[in-house]
């Protein structure tokens, strides 16, 4: 490949495209999955107490490359504080589904309802897992699905985006420092057809994206006959109950709405307050809002990165003009702010809005919060309802009252009296599972112990201990005639 073919990437704090890379091609990706699948036989036989090990030996290392790493994910982000969160998340991951790893693999032969018959699960790991992440947190979402995967006894092949990349050079440093793992893990450089190269060398299949390329995904996915699955696009709605402690409510969704940028799948893009609280409720949040600062100049200083992905600047402020035309009222921010070639997207309140505007049925992806008044709860519920997507959301209010409402929401997991906390319990035994719900996503739970089993296929060890002639067989079954 020539100098020519190389991918610029641009810097989203100073606008200038300081760093490229060669991308792989379809060839370089089937080599990958072939060198893959040819060690990974050994891995998941070498048992998950070794599995864990090595992994635990990666973050190890991460620990060692860190101040690279997180100069390599914030230079490509644009974000210091998110990317500290994204470097010790890794740690906890590991932890956390090493041991749901351990207590998966540790079945044993028990006793089924038919008397002599016992029962053992038994697993294999998909050979190959494919993961294709996305640019707002990447490394994160590189790893996401990754560790679960590998603890699970597959190989992984990742293709992150090409818009946030310079992490694959630290993380290419990181894993010569383990070869166990340089052996079943490998990071692909992205353009062009990759995505699709990766899902026609994979077994199964991990997406965070898009939901217009979710769904092409899928689609090869389903002709190939490999699991897929996705987690998309999502218009998280937050419903603020009567009663509900209006400060912490105003507290949680400034945070929930705008950290990274606004520029994460959970961040609550819609807000529903009851009418007598309006005012107040608005008060609050723009004293919240009005305290959060662009990280301008200095990234050590302030709230607000800038936008990572330029292009998504002119669907902001597509949406906002359209509210604006449409009868919105803007009470802070409001529009993007060029700075040193950066694109800036100050916290942005929105009242008098409708469902007929853009801003409350697209996703937005920035820190935008619109807000709208309802008269009743079953109103409030069905405007939370009347939306494409479904991947989450948060209800602020009385407990049980709270609970009682996100029971009616069709989202996969509720925030009650908080914002985003999903995220946050990734890898933990006792949380509940999730699924997204309509076009924010297709496929099992990233959260909950069984969300382990998704790269294993499962088969069912039946132990015939009874001496005689079973029930089915033929002599039995001539007997009775």
């Amino acid at each position: 490949m020539t100098a020519a073919s190389a991918i610029e990437v641009r810097n989203p704090r100073t606008g200038a495209r300081d760093y490229s890379f060669l991308p792989d091609t379809p060839a370089d990706v089937a080599a990958v999955a072939e060198r893959l699948r040819a060690a990974q036989p050994a891995w998941e036989q070498a048992g998950v107490a070794h599995r864990a090990a090595v992994l635990t030996q990666l973050t190890d290392a991460i620990q060692r490359h860190r101040d690279a790493l997180h100069r390599a994910v914030e230079t490509d982000t644009g974000r210091r504080f998110e990317t500290g969160i994204e470097l010790s998340a890794v740690g906890f991951w590991v932890e956390r589904w090493s041991r749901i790893a351990a207590e998966t693999f540790a079945e044993e032969l028990h006793d089924t309802e038919f008397p002599g018959i016992a029962s053992q699960a038994g697993y294999l790991a998909y050979p190959l897992v494919g993961v294709i992440s996305p640019w707002n947190f990447p490394l994160a979402l590189s790893l996401m699905d990754a560790v679960p995967a590998l603890l699970a006894g597959a190989a992984v092949m990742v293709k992150p985006s090409e818009v946030t990349p310079r992490f694959i050079d630290v993380m290419d440093r990181i894993l010569d420092e383990v070869p166990d793992l340089r052996d079943v893990l490998a990071y692909l450089r992205r353009a062009g057809d990759i995505g699709a190269a990766v899902v026609e060398q994979s077994d199964l299949v991990c997406f965070t994206g898009s939901t217009a390329t979710g769904r092409k995904v899928v689609v090869q996915a389903a002709q190939r006959f490999i699991p897929c699955f996705t987690e998309l696009g999502g218009k998280d709605p937050a419903v603020i109950l009567p009663g509900a402690d209006l400060d912490r409510a105003a507290t949680a969704i400034a945070n929930g709405a705008t950290l990274g940028s606004g520029q994460q799948c959970y961040s609550i893009e819609r807000i529903y307050v009851p009418r007598a609280d309006r005012d107040g409720f608005l008060d609050l949040l723009l004293d919240k809002v009005g305290k959060l600062r662009l990280s301008h100049p200095d990234p050590a200083k302030g709230e607000i990165g800038p936008l990572t992905f330029a292009p998504q600047a002119e669907i902001i402020e597509r949406h906002l003009q359209d509210a604006v035309e449409k009868g919105a009222t803007i009470l802070c921010g409001g529009r993007i702010i060029d700075r040193d070639g950066a694109k800036w997207c100050p916290p942005t309140v929105l009242a008098d809005v409708t469902h007929d505007m853009l801003v409350m049925r697209e996703e937005t992806f920035g820190p935008v919060l619109p807000v709208m008044a309802y008269d009743s709860v079953d109103q409030a519920v069905t405007l939370a309802n009347d939306s494409t997507y479904g991947l989450s959301g948060a209800v602020f209010g009385p407990e049980a009252e709270a609970i009682a409402v996100a029971r009616r929401l069709w989202v996969g997991g509720i925030s009650i009296n908080d914002a985003g906390i999903a995220p946050m319990l990734m890898g933990d035994r006792l949380v509940a599972e999730k699924t997204a719900f309509r076009g924010s996503g297709l496929g099992g739970s990233r959260l909950g112990r069984d969300a382990l089993k998704r790269f294993l296929r499962k088969q069912a060890i039946l132990v015939n201990r009874n001496p005689g002639a079973s029930p089915w067989w033929f002599e039995t079954l001539q007997k009775e005639d």
